[in-house]
């Protein structure tokens, strides 16, 4: 190490750092990502989970309109439950793409218009996305307060 650097601090030139993985560290693999799960899912492996209070994920399809969540399989002819838009139409589908040529991520001969009203197009397949379950269990009397009120309630029980 030479005395001419203008800065003598440890580790700033690349020359004074070992190369390769550090040696006091032994280097585990991580485990790979389920795919199309969400960043913070990682496969289980025998020792269990990794963090146990860690919330699981679901596969839901939601209305482009409302977001009420949907059946997932979409028939040619399905309305949302809640403002009755055709769900079998282009804003539903996972190639939607309003960046894209005639607003598809696939060639299309030709443009289909308008895109919430249904069509039958031979590449149409529902958008669906990962979310976290944060739902508690639903408690099987529905007369029985949960959750916080349940709380509230056990504070002032003689």
């Amino acid at each position: 190490m030479s005395d001419d650097r203008k800065y003598k601090q440890r580790g700033y030139q690349e020359s004074d750092r070992p190369s390769g993985p550090r040696p006091d560290r032994p280097s585990a693999p991580k485990p790979e990502r389920e795919p199309g799960a969400p960043a913070g899912a990682r496969r289980i492996s025998s020792e269990g989970a990794r963090n146990p209070r860690m919330m699981t994920s679901r596969q839901v399809a939601r209305c482009s309109r409302c977001g009420t969540i949907v059946d997932a399989e979409i028939m040619s002819r399905s309305k949302c439950p809640k403002c009755q838009v055709d769900l079998r139409s282009c804003v539903q589908c996972v190639n939607f793409d309003p960046s894209a040529s005639l607003e598809c991520a696939e060639r299309i001969p030709a443009r289909v218009s308008p895109k919430d009203v249904a069509n039958d197009c031979a590449l149409f397949s529902g958008r669906t996305s990962f979310e976290r379950e944060t739902t508690a269990a639903v408690s099987q009397n529905p007369k029985e307060p949960t959750g916080a009120k349940k709380a509230f309630d056990d504070l002032f029980k003689f």
